[in-house]
């Protein structure tokens, strides 16, 4: 079982291997996924079913953590706040911050165009490291369809039963890609909303001569 508690606004991820057995209890205060993952590979992955152990896919494997860590997480972020949640528009952070989360999204397609996986060919934690950003795609701006490897990489990570029981707890969240897309269909209102937003955003790649192109 694994639990967050905010304490001293920091997240404590606490792991009990075996609810009888309290002695078996690891603590780590840990606020950033990266660590998170690498923390619970090293304790409990010990098989080596969602990482690895050995070069070069051990290096592959920390690499795309840290692309993540250091590049898709930071720019889509700036993406879902100028885009998405920003009370004023500005149109320059728009479009950068969305084009540059379709650029780095064009390079995982790239990545995936022979590959079923980021790295080594088997589901890894770099692959649920960078899925957990593709899987808001559409809440940042970004089509998703426009990349075909990536889309169906994506398919296939949020189709397995682990990581559809996961996204459940505490609650499924309004901004995955397919809960937001099902809103678009049931919500007119949030509909309009969402096409008011991507009518800026590409009046704003067009004054800033924005144009997408695959790495």
């Amino acid at each position: 079982m694994t639990k967050a508690v905010s304490r001293s606004k920091r997240v404590l991820v606490r792991i009990h291997i075996n609810l009888e057995d309290r002695e078996n209890e690891h603590e780590a205060d840990s606020i950033f996924l990266a660590a998170i993952l690498a923390y619970l590979a090293r304790h409990y992955d010990t098989e080596n079913r969602f990482s690895f152990k050995e070069d070069p896919q051990l290096s592959h494997q920390e690499q795309w953590i840290a692309w993540q860590h250091g590049g898709l997480g930071p720019m889509q972020g700036q993406a879902n706040h100028f885009f998405r949640l920003a009370k004023e528009r500005i149109p320059y952070p728009t479009q950068r911050y969305v084009g540059e989360t379709e650029r780095l999204m064009g390079i995982l397609d790239n990545q995936l165009k022979d590959n079923s996986y980021l790295v080594g060919n088997k589901y890894s934690i770099a692959d649920i490291a960078n899925y957990s950003w593709v899987n808001l795609a559409y809440f940042s701006g970004v089509n998703l369809a426009q990349f075909p490897n990536l889309e169906k990489w994506w398919k296939s990570i949020n189709g397995r039963p682990a990581v559809q029981k996961g996204q459940s707890i505490p609650g499924p969240s309004p901004y995955t890609n397919d809960n937001f897309q099902q809103k678009l269909k049931d919500d007119k209102e949030f509909a309009d909303k969402n096409a008011e937003l991507e009518k800026l955003r590409d009046e704003a790649k067009k004054q800033y001569d924005y144009k997408y192109s695959s790495p």
